[in-house]
């Protein structure tokens, strides 16, 4: 028993550098979600669901009525956005070789409009979204 605790008390001392050193998620600075009910509202969502720019922030800021949009820089960070029909859903963004995905999944509850969300997430890393070059606007 002894031997058992000496054991994982070692290997706690070597691991814990490793855990320790894992990359920590970073939190979004701007996270933000609302309902519209004009189903229609949803076609002013970029088609790629990636904004890059701070004239295509406002012009969506203005179309779905978000009032009080912060301000992103977008030197460094993209806002991503999502839609869905359901009552709660959740972002899943995926950078691979410099390629962003952007999934999303939430409660099948459908209902009239359409629930969305907008966040941020840093641009280091991203060349593509989706197999396509970053909006320009």
């Amino acid at each position: 028993m002894l031997r058992t605790a000496f054991a994982l008390f070692i290997a706690a001392l070597f691991l814990a550098p490793v855990i320790a050193d894992e990359p920590k998620e970073k939190k979004p600075t701007v996270e933000l979600g609302g309902s519209i009910e004009d189903e229609a509202l949803q076609k002013e969502a970029p088609a790629n669901f990636v904004i890059s720019s701070q004239k295509a922030w406002d012009a969506l800021a203005k179309a779905w009525g978000i009032k009080d949009a912060p301000k992103v820089d977008f030197t460094k960070e993209l806002l991503l956005v999502g839609i869905w029909k359901g009552s709660s859903f959740s972002l899943r963004p995926t950078l691979k070789d410099g390629d962003l995905s952007i999934g999303a999944g939430g409660t099948k509850d459908l209902r009239p409009g359409f629930r969305w969300k907008v966040q941020t997430l840093s641009r280091e890393g991203v060349k593509t979204v989706q197999g396509k070059d970053l909006p320009k606007e």
